[in-house]
């Protein structure tokens, strides 16, 4: 996207639609571990958008902070798109912010299994009231290099999300 002739990043797109917008925005991260948030308080202005970025690893942590149900976890596993859906809104609703997103996956070495891979993430995204869901597979690439495309991910589909 351009801006008076300069390219935008994509966390400046993000904001700059946030703002248009007057929303507000909210994170909920597990295996991304802040970087969602880190990224977005790179632009200068993030501050007139940004209202909160919770590091919720523990299932405990989901339930307690965000609201998350015990039942959905035990159901469908905590990196799932139903848990990935409630963290999105539980912080958004938390923080009454018209945007909230979620992310919880395994960004490995270790703890992936067969119907669930290293590098498998799941994403919720809350925007104004509208919920959508999304399980990417990454791959086995390594635990940071997974946790950054997830990032990328988010600031991708925030992107697209917000300009509808």
């Amino acid at each position: 996207m351009e801006n008076g002739g300069l390219i935008q990043t994509l966390e400046e797109q993000v904001v700059s639609l946030l703002q248009k917008k007057n929303f507000h925005i909210s994170f909920a991260e597990s295996c991304t571990g802040g970087m969602c948030s880190a990224r977005l308080v790179s632009v200068a202005s993030a501050s007139a958008v940004f209202d909160a970025g919770v590091v919720t690893y523990a299932n405990e942590a989901k339930i307690k902070y965000l609201g998350v149900n015990s039942e959905t976890i035990e159901r469908y596993g905590v990196v799932s798109e139903p848990v990935a859906g409630q963290m999105a809104e539980g912080v958004a609703k938390a923080q009454n912010a018209e945007v909230g997103v979620g992310v919880s996956g395994i960004a490995g070495p270790t703890g992936g299994t067969a119907t669930k891979p290293v590098g498998m993430v799941c994403f919720g995204f809350y925007v104004d009231g509208e919920l959508t869901t999304v399980t990417k597979q990454f791959g086995d690439l390594g635990r940071n290099v997974v946790r950054e495309a997830a990032t990328e991910f988010v600031f991708e589909t925030l992107a697209e999300l917000l300009q509808g």
